[in-house]
């Protein structure tokens, strides 16, 4: 994980990692300025969009994994809601304009600081015109994934699990994590 040799405030490289005043948790202090400097997750959203029982999947076309499938989602911006984050994404990555319908799960790896947050989702308009992250797009009916070329095996398992709740037609709210290199989900 990325930590400044400057202080940001003040531009000093006396930076510690120390347990500032009052907190639970050591931090990258500024010896000159008191800066605390802190470390946050990243957020990743996205969504999980079908269309006439068949699930969008885009190819990756950048490290990591190019050539793997993974639902369209990438990292959330400053000034944006989680919602918006993930429409984007969408939009980026596949070219198709979607509504969000509800939230579906949430998912922690922090072992890369990072946080997952997937909706369920439906498209609007598909344009054909999708952006450079991505190979190709294609919406697959559930017996065509391409199940082991799945990017993360967390958002195999999200996808998985969603096709059956589709199938009964009642749908959860799930949080999971990979502290133990294997996802967990709690509905």
């Amino acid at each position: 994980m990325f930590s400044p040799s400057f202080c940001p405030k003040c531009g000093g490289s006396d930076l510690k990692s120390q347990l500032p005043p009052g907190d639970t948790h050591e931090r990258l202090m500024c010896r000159g300025c008191g800066y605390i400097h802190y470390i946050n997750p990243k957020i990743i959203a996205g969504c999980i969009i079908e269309q006439d029982g068949k699930y969008l999947l885009c190819q990756r076309a950048i490290p990591p994994r190019p050539g793997t499938w993974t639902l369209p989602a990438g990292f959330m911006e400053g000034g944006e809601t989680t919602e918006q984050a993930a429409l984007r994404e969408v939009w980026e990555e596949s070219g198709v304009r979607a509504e969000i319908l509800s939230p579906y799960s949430i998912f922690s790896v922090p072992k890369i600081s990072e946080v997952y947050i997937i909706f369920r989702a439906i498209a609007l308009e598909i344009t054909d015109q999708y952006g450079p992250e991505t190979l190709d797009y294609k919406f697959f009916a559930p017996e065509d994934i391409p199940w082991d070329s799945i990017y993360y095996p967390a958002i195999r398992q999200i996808l998985e699990r969603y096709i059956e709740e589709r199938q009964a037609g009642v749908y959860g709210i799930y949080i999971g994590n990979d502290d133990s290199g294997r996802i967990h989900f709690i509905r």
